[in-house]
């Protein structure tokens, strides 16, 4: 079921939401346990007892007795959480609102329909890889096909491991990290088709029998707004800032910047730098932006000056947090995440081939 938020939340000062939510959290005790995923605002991070990438985060409740996780994050990401903790526990997201645009790039109805065509095409040669930004539906339809989840840190391996499995690979639901990947291992970009579930086409520039890989035509709508433009200014006006982005960016901006590694590299890259170097990045902004404040005596900006950050992720905020926690002290469980048995056994059969 889903709740709404009753108005007096959204209308109560930032300060007095902040008491009253230390207040409750401190009520709940070991039985609450707040993940907070690396995009979200500061005033939510604030409360996480950890931030991290999304499966990470999903790893770490899985190994936490406490009765109800938060998932100060977006859907996908308490899906997973959902499957691998106990059936005794809660899985919260705050605000039913904060989807994720990419996963919903590729329903299920739709991939169903794409296995059929491309097995016209190809045959039994295809293996299934998803992001883990995809729907626990998508993730369970890749595990009962022998595939495997892949995250932005082990794309490479995951990428190498399923063409070792099968001749093609049908990679969802994001073109760019597939094709990024792919061409970090050899493969040629000749070689990539496009599938466009909205078309129901298969769109390729070589011969059928040629295809090693089949990208799922969806994107990060935040990560799209990096632009080679972006990258060719700060180039000529800049040409001493090194350009770090996320590999969710187009396969031009990857190219043509530095270095292009997940949230965690990125952190990691920023952390290991030297006193005063100078850095431009490429991805989301409450992330970029909580780096420059950790990291004063660096030079960072976003990659895009005029970014901002993502909107789905923003619908996690103090409000809406207050209020799961104050409805759990009360003994009501709102905006409850459940994956059904059937998709949640399958699809870890698709996260533990990853693990």
């Amino acid at each position: 079921m889903t709740d709404t938020i009753p108005a007096h939340y959204l209308n109560t000062p930032s300060n007095e939401l902040h008491e009253r939510a230390q207040r409750a959290k401190k009520l709940l005790g070991e039985r609450l346990y707040i993940l907070g995923h690396h995009y979200q605002k500061d005033e939510v991070i604030a409360f996480a007892d950890v931030t991290g990438d999304s499966l990470q985060l999903s790893q770490i409740a899985a190994k936490q007795t406490a009765d109800y996780i938060i998932f100060c994050g977006v859907h996908f990401m308490a899906e997973t959480a959902d499957i691998l903790t106990t059936p005794n526990q809660a899985v919260i997201l705050p605000d039913m609102r904060a989807g994720c645009s990419m996963a919903d790039m590729a329903n299920i109805d739709q991939t169903e329909r794409a296995w059929v065509e491309l097995q016209s095409y190809f045959g039994d040669t295809i293996i299934p890889l998803t992001y883990v930004n995809s729907t626990a539906a998508i993730k369970a339809f890749v595990g009962r096909n022998g595939g495997a989840t892949v995250t932005s840190s082990n794309a490479e391996e995951m990428v190498a491991w399923a063409l070792s499995q099968k001749e093609r690979m049908l990679f969802l639901p994001d073109q760019h990290l597939g094709r990024n990947t792919a061409v970090k291992l050899g493969i040629p970009l000749e070689t990539m088709a496009i599938w466009d579930p909205i078309k129901h086409k298969l769109e390729l520039e070589c011969a059928l029998e040629d295809v090693r890989v089949i990208l799922w035509k969806g994107h990060c709508s935040v990560h799209m707004n990096f632009l080679p433009k972006h990258v060719a200014n700060l180039r000529e006006k800049e040409p001493d800032r090194k350009i770090l982005v996320h590999p969710e960016c187009t396969y031009e901006v990857v190219a043509a910047s530095d270095y292009a590694g997940s949230t965690k590299y990125i952190i990691d890259m920023i952390a290991a730098s030297e006193v005063g170097s100078k850095w431009a990045i490429g991805t989301e902004m409450n992330l970029v932006n909580r780096l420059i404040a950790t990291y004063p005596d660096r030079d960072i900006v976003s990659l895009n000056p005029f970014m901002c950050p993502c909107l789905t992720m923003n619908r996690i905020d103090l409000p809406h947090l207050t209020w799961a926690l104050e409805e759990l002290v009360e003994g009501r469980i709102i905006n409850q995440i459940s994956v059904d048995e059937k998709t949640a056994e399958e699809a870890i059969m698709a996260l533990e081939k990853m693990l």
